[in-house]
């Protein structure tokens, strides 16, 4: 019996697949007995149903969970991100706490958002509330930036219906369905130009949360400088960043591809906005992850035969305040440049050797903990079981703390003292 992994993929990339010829991996079909499945979407899909039946066995992973969905549709993340502001509210929780002006002060990370059809009313009095606003609408069920609009009016909207065969919002399929979020106007330029992070995140469990971020992420700038001018709505190369847009217009450049490094803006940042400030925007943008993992968290199934490396676009705003655009199941394994090739092997490499470690058969049975030198690329970005431990070991210590002071002579003064500057243990690392 070979103890060699046997591999499947219905994805035809050199990234991949030369990531496995080098660990000597066995290619078989998925009929046969496999190890290991890198798999599109749809294949998971149907792996997953009801009707399929089918059952994975203990040296068997495959590369999405059963209904990540709930991260990265469009629609369906909003939903999610939405509930947990509320339930976080309901439970008096001060990441839940609200401004003057009743906008979350930890939790504001997403741009206002409806889901069309069943929103429409509700978007139309936000409209009408700020009729000078820009507006972004997308289907929920597309990549790429195919299908997205600039809307700046109404009629716009009815036009788009018109264009559906249906002069009102009726009940639609899913993959017909529509988010149409608040335009982010004053997006963070350099050089004149837009442009958005693409980050890596490997999440191995939901329950406990377990989740990883790629150091070698990505800017993606579009190629002609932005005009927020009402004539330039329609100008896709000036507003989209996906690099799917980019590469077809006539100022794209093959050589960098339109690309800097995550390493490389923030070098820029600390030189031009400063060090701390620079600090606290990463940081914001760790939260913001975090946030949205633990969002849907609760509704994932999390098997233990899946991982998942999703792709996150971030925007970042000219006050440094960064936004989630959205979150990609599959993000693109193809390389425009020989550096993104580079990078793209990589992260399959160092993805590879946190859920396959040691190029062994997989155990799902066994610990999900990588080691420092498992890590690779990846830095860890939150453990839940780490951050309920350090958070357990606070409270111990305070307890302890209290019951010295009790004994003291100033001992009430003292105890109220230390409940006043008591502090949250740190959600990762």
């Amino acid at each position: 019996m070979s103890n060699k992994v046997k591999y499947v993929t219905d994805i035809d990339k050199s990234v991949l697949l030369n990531n496995f010829e080098r660990r000597g991996w066995i290619a078989v079909g998925p009929d046969d007995d496999w190890n290991f499945y890198w798999a599109g979407v749809l294949t998971a899909k149907n792996m997953f149903s009801v009707e399929t039946g089918y059952r994975l066995n203990d040296d068997q992973v495959v590369c999405h969970f059963p209904n990540h969905y709930e991260l990265t549709r469009k629609d369906l993340v909003v939903k999610n991100i939405k509930r947990y502001r509320k339930d976080l509210e309901k439970e008096g929780n001060p990441l839940a706490e609200r401004d003057e002006s009743g906008r979350f002060i930890y939790l504001d990370f997403i741009p206002t958002t409806y889901i069309l059809p069943a929103d429409y009313n509700l978007f139309t009095e936000e409209f009408r509330r700020n009729p000078n606003s820009t507006w972004i609408l997308k289907p929920t069920g597309k990549a790429r930036g195919i299908g997205i609009y600039l809307v700046n009016k109404l009629s716009q909207l009815k036009k788009w219906s018109r264009d559906n065969k249906t002069n009102t919002f009726q009940q639609v399929a899913a993959k017909d369905m529509y988010v149409i979020s608040r335009y982010i106007e004053n997006p963070l330029l350099i050089g004149g130009k837009k442009f958005d992070l693409r980050l890596y995140v490997l999440v191995n469990s939901f329950r406990p949360l377990k989740a990883y971020l790629y150091r070698l992420g990505f800017c993606r700038f579009c190629t002609i400088k932005y005009d927020a001018n009402l004539e330039e709505l329609d100008n896709m190369f000036v507003h989209l960043t996906n690099v799917s847009i980019q590469k077809t217009g006539e100022e794209y450049n093959p050589h960098h591809g339109g690309k800097w490094t995550v390493s490389n803006l923030r070098l820029y940042l600390e030189s031009t906005r400063g060090k701390s400030i620079t600090d606290k925007l990463f940081d914001d943008i760790n939260w913001i992850i975090v946030h949205s993992l633990k969002a849907v968290a609760p509704v994932i199934a999390s098997d233990r035969h899946c991982y998942e490396c999703y792709g996150y676009d971030i925007i970042i705003d000219a006050n440094l305040k960064a936004w989630l655009i959205e979150v990609n199941a599959s993000p693109s394994l193809t390389s425009t440049t020989s550096s993104d090739r580079i990078m793209k092997y990589r992260l399959i490499s160092d993805t590879i050797n946190i859920v396959v470690p040691n190029n062994e058969i997989p155990d799902v049975k066994t610990n999900k903990n990588p080691t420092l030198e498992q890590l690779g690329n990846y830095d860890v970005l939150y453990d839940e079981e780490l951050a309920n431990q350090e958070l357990q070991d606070n409270a111990n210590a305070i307890a302890n703390k209290h019951k010295q002071m009790m004994s003291s002579s100033a001992g009430v003064r003292t105890v109220k003292a230390a409940e006043r500057s008591r502090v949250t243990a740190p959600m990762w690392k």
